[in-house]
């Protein structure tokens, strides 16, 4: 299984982006992972709201293929415990599936028409974070995740 992480815009923060870096080098050596950056959409400051999470989802969507599962982080989805996203990932894993995709959306989070295609949300938190922050919570998460499936010591119980 590859898994992908989208995320809208580029991170303007190099501390931040500096880390992530490090858990996706690291999570190479237990998954083909893939970072993607959407493009922020252009004159967005003259796009109102829903024409902006519009544009943001037609460029996620072109990233997508039909036989992908996307899985979208977002407050509204199902909150997990470490162990429990562990296990998340491997009954993806064990489900035969060739790519999953997750998807960090813009200011406003997603089009309906991405909700429509979504294969499942999943939420990191009660608690609000910047784009730039959740995309190195979650590929921490991620490489916690593999790290208890393998039943190393990263993760304390």
């Amino acid at each position: 299984m590859k898994i992908t992480l989208l995320a809208i815009g580029k991170t303007d923060n190099k501390s931040l982006e500096s880390l992530t870096e490090e858990y996706i080098k690291r999570l190479g050596f237990y998954v083909p992972f893939s970072f993607e950056i959407v493009p922020d959409i252009k004159n967005s400051k003259n796009l109102s709201e829903a024409q902006q999470k519009q544009a943001e989802g037609e460029e996620i969507l072109k990233r997508i293929a039909s036989s992908d599962t996307l899985i979208l982080l977002d407050e509204k989805g199902k909150s997990f415990s470490s162990v429990e996203f562990s296990r998340f990932l491997q009954k993806k894993m064990n489900s035969g599936i060739k790519k999953l995709i997750f998807a960090i959306g813009g200011p406003y989070g997603f089009s309906d028409v991405v909700y429509q295609r979504a294969n499942g949300k999943i939420s990191l938190s009660a608690l609000t974070f910047s784009h730039q922050m959740v995309r190195l919570f979650f590929v921490e998460q991620l490489y916690r995740g593999f790290t208890i499936l393998r039943n190393e010591p990263y993760h304390h119980r």
